[in-house]
């Protein structure tokens, strides 16, 4: 019809290389691994392509469906997926997302592993999900060699196999956590699940948990009380001899966002669980794979930002408004300036975080680190994500307050990783308590921002920062405050050492020397708006095809 020609449109944002046309990312991986990125190179062209794009539309659109029972009312408590998410989590693992870089000897190969996670994440944030407990699982599991030697070679295998089946039988092994009760939630001393011993190891569980993240996994770490107190204990679906482990699915969660993957309450009745760690020490043995979650809510959160960022640049450089690009009104270039400001904030922080895992075990600085610094990322990085992701879809309008955009799936996901593995408070009082024990943690961080002390916008800031860490003991109601400073501080140090000068000087001046509003796009008049918001634009370039093999279900 004549009404209906379609000009002043975007085109979809497609065919494009999510990781070459991240200047930040590129740059941030060059520094902190300085290795060959032609890893990141193939699957930043991957999550580029239109037909990858629409495998996280479909994942979303078809979520999960839980079949407790088969057709002659035989218990199955099997949770089915569209292809899309098969295909999905077919890529992750054989691009090594899950546990392979724990079984790399190579020193950047956490690193590597976390910016193809924040590169993958940005076509569909659910799947990862179990791909980032499997990865978290690893530390874990190996403080009882028995359980890691059959299975973190299966945890870290570049191959997936969805079937519900004995672990000596299956190429791979994804795992997943239940620890959240309905009477506790995040105060996991009060869960209720008994364990009793039938073995040297081997203990029978009962009771329910309230969250089960990923049901479909091959197994599970969880908490449970024994006779010694609170235990980790390693929770398999499928015994040895090939029988079910009695795992009943109750049902799956309705969720805000991260509708892709599977969330469920379940119950233990006669469930068989081997120890992990010793006894009465349950979350001293689960903390590392807590630690290595967080890691990846900053990293999911970073990514979930810099997409929304790179659907806004990219519609405001096509959209004409009011006789001009959009992108060429100096206020839109306001509100998109300072969200590439809070994406490569995010990034960089990301980066820097997961050196320190690669550098831990040799490096004790690295790891006091990183012990505070999963804690402060996942406190003030997930909680940006949703702020941001709303302003980034108001970049668009109208167009992306509907479905067939992406921008509803962002801003639905956003809150998630702030509430997992702990919410805000649990987090900020989670630093507080490693500064109290760990004065090492303190030094490692004073080392770490020391050389943004050259920087006279920075130094009063950090100053008053060294003040309150000799105060530990009058903080805890300003925790949050406390928390949101240390990231802020930290971010602004590695913008200030790595990234150019109009870039860290828009980011100081905006979040550290006080000219800056209690919304994005409040920026100083003094801040380059245009060289920043090209730096963080999205390039198209022509994507090569990449066949995917579609996973059966």
């Amino acid at each position: 019809m004549p009404t209906h020609v379609v000009n002043n449109q975007p085109p979809e944002l497609a065919n494009y290389n999510v990781f070459t046309s991240d200047r930040a990312l590129v740059e941030g991986v060059a520094r902190e691994a300085d290795s060959e990125t032609e890893q990141l190179r193939a699957i930043g062209e991957l999550a580029g392509h239109p037909d990858v794009i629409q495998l996280g539309f479909d994942a979303n659109e078809h979520p999960p469906e839980l079949h407790t029972h088969d057709r002659f009312g035989n218990r199955i408590d099997e949770v089915r997926f569209h292809p899309s998410w098969h295909v999905l989590m077919a890529t992750a693992a054989g691009r090594g997302l899950h546990g392979t870089p724990w079984l790399d000897p190579h020193p950047n190969a956490h690193v590597l592993r976390a910016a193809k996670f924040f590169i993958w994440s940005q076509v569909e944030a659910g799947h990862g999900c179990p791909i980032s407990m499997t990865y978290a699982a690893v530390p874990a599991l190996r403080l009882t060699p028995a359980l890691a030697d059959t299975w973190v070679p299966k945890l870290g295998t570049l191959a997936y196999d969805p079937r519900l089946a004995p672990i000596a039988t299956k190429q791979s092994a994804i795992c997943g956590m239940a620890m959240t009760e309905k009477q506790g939630g995040s105060d996991v001393r009060a869960n209720q699940t008994r364990a009793t011993r039938t073995g040297n190891d081997d203990f029978i569980l009962s009771g329910h948990k309230w969250f089960c993240s990923a049901p479909m996994s091959d197994a599970f770490l969880a908490l449970a009380q024994g006779e010694r107190g609170l235990s980790c204990f390693f929770v398999p679906r499928v015994l040895p001899d090939g029988t079910r482990n009695p795992f009943a699915i109750q049902r799956l969660k309705q969720k805000l966002g991260n509708r892709s993957n599977a969330s469920a309450e379940i119950e233990f009745d006669g469930t068989h669980a081997w120890l992990v760690g010793e006894e009465g020490r349950g979350v001293q043995t689960i903390v590392e794979m807590v630690n290595q979650t967080r890691l990846d809510c900053v990293i999911g959160s970073a990514a979930l930002v810099r997409q929304a960022l790179a659907q806004a640049i990219h519609h405001a450089t096509y959209r004409r408004t009011f006789g001009k690009t959009l992108i060429d009104h100096v206020l839109m270039q306001n509100v998109l300036a300072d969200l590439a400001l809070e994406s490569e904030a995010a990034t960089a922080l990301f980066l820097r975080l997961a050196r320190t895992v690669d550098d831990a075990p040799t490096n004790p600085t690295a790891a006091a680190l990183k012990r505070i610094g999963t804690a402060v990322g996942k406190y003030y990085v997930c909680k940006r994500a949703a702020t941001a992701s709303a302003e980034a879809l108001e970049c668009l309008g109208g167009n992306g307050y509907v479905e067939e955009s992406i921008m509803p799936r962002l801003f639905r996901e956003a809150p998630v990783n702030s509430v997992w593995e702990g919410s805000g408070n649990i987090n900020a009082l989670d630093v507080l308590r490693v500064l109290h024990k760990e004065p090492a943690a303190i030094e490692a961080l004073r080392l770490e921002l020391a050389p943004a002390l050259e920087d006279r916008r920075m130094r009063g800031a950090l100053h008053e920062l060294d003040r309150d860490l000799t105060k530990l003991d009058e903080l805890e109601w300003r925790a949050r405050a406390l928390v949101e400073r240390m990231a802020i501080l930290w971010q602004g140090a590695l913008l200030l050492q790595h990234a150019p000068n109009y870039v860290s000087d828009g980011f100081i001046e905006s979040r550290i020397a006080g000219q800056w509003g209690h919304t994005l796009g409040t920026l100083s008049i003094k801040t380059a708006l245009r060289g920043i918001v090209e730096r963080a634009a999205p390039r198209e370039t022509p994507a090569a095809s990449e066949a995917l093999q579609p996973i059966e279900s």
